[in-house]
């Protein structure tokens, strides 16, 4: 009985939505050909491309929802406030970036957010990427132009953000944005006096579940280490997705002068001091030199400018105290 109780109360739930965007759709139309403040004309509107075909979106957003993690941020990095998001695997907006977001309404998970929320918040356009949003795509092209662009794990982040700066019609930000970004890459450069290439990195993190997971070159805090001007080992190279997960028996792949070590929460905590008790683990050059560094996974595993000119920071804040010592 209770099954069905649970079915039957997740088809009304359904039902409900479904007269909502229809609701939405209805109140965006007028006899009179008038067009409300969330239908878009040709002469207020751009035709971009994105991973599912075209679509018109707004020359200037007031109310963006964005689907993702990266895609929030990204919006952010640019000065678009979203007014509602979902995250990826993610119980709530991350921390890093409460500075700022201002007032967003938090719509739930990407793998289901909350079409009620959606649809209430009235915007004038939703993107995301394609993975979280094509499931719903014709429910969200319902309620506001969509857009949704090709994530391919975190070595696709620049790209990203790029998707998104087009989509809002912020090239120009964007173009301020990388400007920041380079000169505080210069910046560290300058601290470690150009001392970098003669320095071999790893960088991994610990997944509760899954062990030790290396974050290969083209990873996101890999790719902001080869900014640097890091060496990488040679097992580090570029691998799609960015990530390349090892057994206890490759713990060797991971010894380099420097060893960053992303960690997100107490079970991630737990996983890295288990692998601390691993005879391998004692045996890096990096542990027996005292280099080794924790640092907040959930920066260094993200996807944006955000989080990579706060990566940028916590290295040289690492790397200059280590010279000073």
């Amino acid at each position: 009985m209770k099954y069905l109780h649970d079915r039957a109360k997740g088809k009304f739930q359904f039902f409900l939505t479904g007269l909502l965007v229809a609701a939405l759709t209805f109140a965006c139309q007028s006899p009179s050909g008038d067009l409300s403040p969330n239908a878009q004309s040709s002469t207020d509107c751009r035709t971009i491309e994105h991973v599912l075909g075209e679509v018109c979106v707004p020359a200037e957003a007031q109310r963006l929802i964005s689907l993702d993690h990266s895609t929030f941020a990204n919006a952010l990095a640019l000065g678009v406030q979203p007014v509602g998001t979902s995250i990826s695997d993610r119980p709530i907006i991350p921390e890093y970036l409460g500075n700022y977001a201002n007032q967003v309404e938090f719509l739930g998970s990407s793998s289901g957010p909350n079409l009620e929320k959606v649809v209430q918040l009235t915007p004038d356009l939703i993107v995301g990427v394609k993975q979280v949003g094509e499931p719903i795509f014709q429910q969200l092209s319902q309620i506001a132009p969509t857009a949704l662009g090709n994530w391919r794990g975190y070595p696709s982040w620049r790209e990203h953000f790029e998707f998104v700066a087009n989509v809002l019609g912020k090239e120009d930000e964007a173009a301020k944005v990388w400007e920041k970004y380079d000169q505080k890459v210069k910046g560290v450069q300058a601290a470690l006096e150009n001392q970098s290439q003669d320095m071999e990195v790893s960088v991994i993190y610990a997944w509760a579940g899954a062990g030790i997971i290396i974050d290969a070159e083209n990873s996101f805090a890999g790719s902001i280490l080869a900014d640097v001007g890091f060496r990488r080992p040679e097992s580090h190279a570029a691998v799609d997705g960015g990530t390349i997960r090892i057994s206890e028996e490759r713990i060797p792949e991971i010894d380099s002068d420097i060893l960053f070590v992303s960690v997100f929460d107490s079970d991630s905590e737990k996983v890295l001091a288990e692998w601390q008790q691993k005879p391998l683990w004692n045996q890096l050059k990096a542990v027996q030199n005292d280099q080794v560094y924790v640092v907040n996974g959930e920066i260094w595993r993200s996807g944006n400018p955000i989080a990579a000119n706060l990566v940028l920071d916590e290295l040289l804040q690492i790397l200059s105290s280590n010279q000073t010592t």
